[in-house]
């Protein structure tokens, strides 16, 4: 009598088991038509993120190099009344190649003003762009106010 019971039951639990695994075609398809759209929701998601992430860089960016580019104002002004005590051939050239460096960082300013969000490899080409021109700018500056 134990022997058919536990045969019962061992029957019963592997019936069940069969029986709860099994799915039906449709219940697959909803399940995956689930999965799918939840991926979907997760990449709009991550999507969104990312531009996000993008803009946040792109302001942080913009307050960065204003701020350097009022210190390449204020430090040229500051040289602009230190050159003003120099001999008239000496304060010409001066003059002359502070006007070069005034355009070029005005040039940087415009160029900053006029960027457009276009997406991650367009900002990374500009950002890169830009630095090197800040670059260069601070290069072409500290070679005007070095005392030879």
């Amino acid at each position: 009598m134990k022997k058919t019971i536990l045969f019962i039951v061992i029957i019963i639990f592997i019936t069940g088991t069969f029986m709860t695994g099994c799915q039906s075609s449709e219940k697959k398809v909803e399940n995956a038509q689930d999965n799918v759209q939840d991926a979907k929701n997760k990449v709009t998601d991550a999507k969104q993120e990312l531009n996000q992430a993008i803009r946040d860089s792109i302001q942080q960016f913009r307050k960065v190099s204003e701020e350097k580019i009022n210190a390449h104002e204020k430090s040229m002004a500051d040289f602009k009344a230190r050159i003003a005590t120099e001999k008239m051939e000496n304060r010409a050239r001066y003059e002359k190649k502070l006007a070069e460096l005034e355009q070029k960082n005005s040039d940087l300013k415009k160029k900053l003003d006029e960027f457009k969000e276009e997406g991650k490899d367009k900002w990374e080409i500009f950002k890169a762009e830009f630095n090197h021109g800040m670059d260069e700018f601070g290069k072409a500056f500290k070679d005007l106010t070095v005392k030879k």
